[in-house]
């Protein structure tokens, strides 16, 4: 698997040849280091260690210098990509260069965090009748069981917490990959707020 650490700049439109426009996601793909590597005999698995986004120095303690090696300043992100296809060796910077022969992309990414919700928006319930003297809109009805020991089973669908999941789109088209500007162009809507961290990687079905 091949994939880097990347943010969500927000979403456009590009227009081909024939003045077709298509809705895109910008992705930005800053510089990523090669910070550890993992290998079967001794961790028993293979898998690289990316680091993204420089950390202030003020913020570094130690601990967290030590898992750095030397010549590779502390990142703010770290992510492990298991069975990285990539030859790569310690302190290697990788770019959006890497998807340059890619045409489909996995983005991993966080959704929007939408707060306490009801069970109708939460899990699209229908609700209770609409006419007047129903009483019963919007409530969730009973969630016990009718016979003992009547109480609620885990899992049930109810109100509660929405977004704010890990949430991933698969095979989404790489339309344009802009290594100037360090950008991505892919279509289609990616997870998360504006600025917010996903991870890019090649399409696993793809």
């Amino acid at each position: 698997m091949l994939g880097l650490i990347g943010k969500k700049i927000g979403m456009t439109r590009i227009f081909d040849e024939a003045g077709k426009v298509t809705p895109v996601t910008v992705l930005q793909i800053e510089d990523n280091y090669v910070v550890a590597l993992r290998n079967e005999e001794k961790n028993g698995y293979n898998a690289c260690v990316l680091g993204s986004g420089l950390k202030k120095k003020s913020r570094v303690t130690k601990p967290y210098a030590g898992q750095f090696p030397e010549g590779v300043e502390p990142t703010q992100y770290l992510i492990e990509c298991r069975d990285f296809d990539l030859e790569a060796n310690i302190g290697d910077k990788l770019t959006v260069e890497t998807f340059r022969d890619i045409d489909f992309v996995d983005v991993v990414g966080i959704s929007k965090g939408k707060g306490f919700q009801g069970a109708m928006k939460r899990h699209g319930f229908g609700g209770g009748r609409k006419t007047h003297g129903s009483k019963f809109h919007r409530a969730l009805g009973g969630t016990g069981a009718a016979t003992t020991p009547g109480t609620t089973k885990k899992g049930r669908k109810m109100a509660g917490r929405m977004g704010a999941e890990r949430i991933t789109v698969l095979n989404l088209r790489v339309m344009k990959v802009d290594a100037d500007k360090g950008v991505l162009l892919v279509k289609g809507a990616v997870p998360g707020y504006a600025n917010g961290l996903v991870f890019v990687r090649e399409a696993i079905k793809g």
